[in-house]
């Protein structure tokens, strides 16, 4: 099999790779319901070492840059709660925390979330957070730009791995809204 996007070594369906994926996120393919059938989600094996997108990018085909997306973990506060939203903007971009993210999540603070937090709370590895298969009851804040990338790279739960997915497929995700300017 073939990747849409970069070169990759190792192709194929993420149903048929759910043991290299970090468990909650085996599960969320398991269970997948969202618009995009789970067939077009795809597990691709790359080197935890050249995770981090400039490297990944550099290592895996150009192009890629363009077409990877971070999920970052952000931490909403107002009084004493305090609200995991998983926030979904190409890597290219910044994440808007102090407007539309704080404004949408009805917090008087937004930040980003420690790395023992999201961690901790994803149960997934730095570096490899993903919003698929996260806690039930997290929003996931997509940025619209990603929702029109044809195929995106996402991580896998783990540093080891990423997931090739329809941009769209995010937007059928529980607990997500498709927001402009989420991004910068």
């Amino acid at each position: 099999m073939r990747a849409p996007i970069g070169n990759f070594d190792s192709v194929r369906p993420a149903t048929e790779a759910l043991d290299e994926l970090n468990p909650a996120v085996a599960e969320g393919i398991r269970s997948w319901s969202g618009p995009v059938p789970v067939e077009h989600l795809l597990y691709v094996d790359t080197d935890p070492e050249k995770a981090d997108t400039a490297v990944f990018a550099e290592t895996y085909g150009p192009g890629l840059h363009d077409a990877s997306a971070n999920c970052v973990v952000v931490a909403g506060k107002r009084g004493q709660t305090v609200t995991l939203a998983a926030c979904m903007v190409l890597s290219t971009t910044r994440l808007d925390v102090n407007g539309a993210v704080r404004r949408h999540l009805g917090v008087r603070k937004a930040s980003f979330a420690a790395v023992d937090m999201a961690v901790g709370e994803s149960g997934m590895e730095y570096g490899g957070i993903t919003p698929i298969g996260l806690p039930e009851g997290w929003p996931v804040l997509v940025d619209s730009a990603v929702v029109e990338v044809p195929y995106v790279v996402i991580g896998s739960g783990r540093r080891r791995g990423k997931l090739l997915v329809p941009g769209k497929a995010l937007a059928g995700l529980p607990g997500a809204a498709v927001l402009d300017g989420l991004a910068g």
